[in-house]
């Protein structure tokens, strides 16, 4: 059992005070905790540190759409393990970017046990559309389905993601194209604009909504200039440069 002195633990630490004490020879010793050494930032380091930036910006825009995550700690934790499959977006420390967060396609919206809706945009009769590998025969009675709408933003100067809009979609919304279902309208060719559209079942017996895995189809291609060794080495020079592991010398690749 570790000794007390007037209610006071001998070894312990006030980290976010920026000391450590602890007991030597009977006398209690203070010092501080604060270091010189330069945070370690290797490529490795800044890449994930950059990605986890950007799935925290993605969750911050998404949360607010109640989406449906199954399993895991919680549903910011799932997300985030689906998100790791996107590539890194670089965007330095300070700036107009700073912030900044991008619509991309493969964003993950929701995950569930129902089967997945294969997703693309086309045209149904020269109208823009959203397309799914559904077909007539497959809507089932209780099943609904939603679409998220996503836009990518320019705010100032800095680029965005916005969920502009979640909506109920009726089966009768659906057209027949080829045999599969889809939906139409002009908003179907904005290349700023992205959609998910995810199925849900409501359980009758337990009153619980299941749904499937979904993730963002979109054009935006703006994301994709933040992710190239330019926009990493700019993104690192802006947190003080990459760091060496001993005995690795730096390629800059």
């Amino acid at each position: 059992m570790m000794a007390k002195t007037t209610g006071l633990l001998l070894n312990g630490s006030l980290k976010s005070e920026g000391i450590t004490f602890y007991q030597k020879n009977g006398q209690i010793i203070v010092r501080s905790v604060h270091s010189n050494e330069r945070r370690s930032n290797t490529r490795g380091q800044f890449v994930q540190r950059q990605r986890m930036r950007h799935t925290t910006a993605l969750w911050q825009m998404l949360k607010v759409c109640h989406p449906m995550f199954s399993g895991g700690k919680s549903a910011y934790a799932r997300f985030a393990t689906l998100a790791n499959r996107m590539p890194p977006v670089f965007v330095p420390c300070s700036g107009p970017i700073e912030g900044a967060s991008f619509l991309m396609p493969d964003m993950p919206v929701s995950e569930g046990s129902l089967p997945t809706v294969k997703l693309w945009l086309g045209e149904v009769a020269g109208v823009p559309a959203l397309m799914t590998n559904l077909k007539p025969d497959d809507l089932q009675s209780r099943e609904t389905f939603r679409l998220y709408i996503a836009k990518q933003c320019i705010e100032g100067q800095t680029p965005r993601l916005r969920f502009l809009n979640v909506r109920d979609v009726e089966p009768n919304k659906f057209v027949e194209s080829d045999g599969c279902l889809a939906l139409t309208g002009g908003e179907f060719a904005d290349t700023m604009m992205g959609w998910a559209l995810i199925r849900m079942k409501l359980s009758p017996s337990t009153g619980t909504r299941r749904c499937s895995t979904q993730s963002i189809v979109t054009r935006c291609t703006l994301y994709e200039q933040y992710t190239t060794e330019e926009a990493l080495q700019t993104a690192a020079k802006s947190y003080g440069g990459l760091t060496e592991r001993p005995g690795v010398a730096s390629t800059g690749r």
